[in-house]
């Protein structure tokens, strides 16, 4: 919502927006009320999705969080809520190219230079099938997209040019 503010503000200057280019406005109006309850629900289970992906990890990926030994769960878990958190606002504010420009890309970096690709892959796809499980289908339906994006970005390989 910010960021296509802000793109129509830049669009706009100096004239009145059109009907077309309010619509977003309109749709974000809309969905408003489902947006924060999904947001309070994101919140109030939080610990709840953590604890259950990690217990999925341990059970299906017994190595994941631990390379050449070292038990890197209480990192792991931290990292997640973060992630858990700012998946959170992207759902509340609806501005997936937010989450990316001010988090996401910045993360990636640190990821992949810990080569934490494959657990932050494994992470948000087995997070996905939790929140389903978990979560009213309304809330999973705005957050899953969100998890998936987290996925893709932090779970690949920097593109270098």
């Amino acid at each position: 919502m910010l960021s296509k503010l802000q793109q129509l503000g830049t669009v706009v200057d100096g004239r009145y927006a059109s009907d077309t280019e309010l619509e977003f406005m309109d749709s974000y109006i809309s969905s408003f009320d489902s947006r924060v309850e999904a947001y309070r629900s994101i919140k109030a289970s939080e610990f709840e999705i953590v604890n259950l992906v990690l217990a999925k990890l341990q059970t299906s990926y017994p190595k994941l969080l631990f390379p050449k030994g070292e038990d890197l769960q209480n990192k792991w878990k931290q990292d997640t809520l973060r992630v858990l958190r700012h998946s959170a606002m992207t759902v509340l504010l609806d501005d997936p190219e937010l989450l990316r420009q001010q988090f996401l890309y910045w993360f990636q970096t640190i990821m992949q230079a810990f080569g934490a690709q494959e657990a932050c892959n494994i992470t948000y796809l087995v997070m996905q099938d939790v929140v389903r499980d978990l979560l009213p289908k309304d809330v999973a339906a705005l957050l899953c997209p969100i998890l998936e994006i987290n996925r893709n970005l932090l779970g690949s390989q920097l593109k270098t040019n």
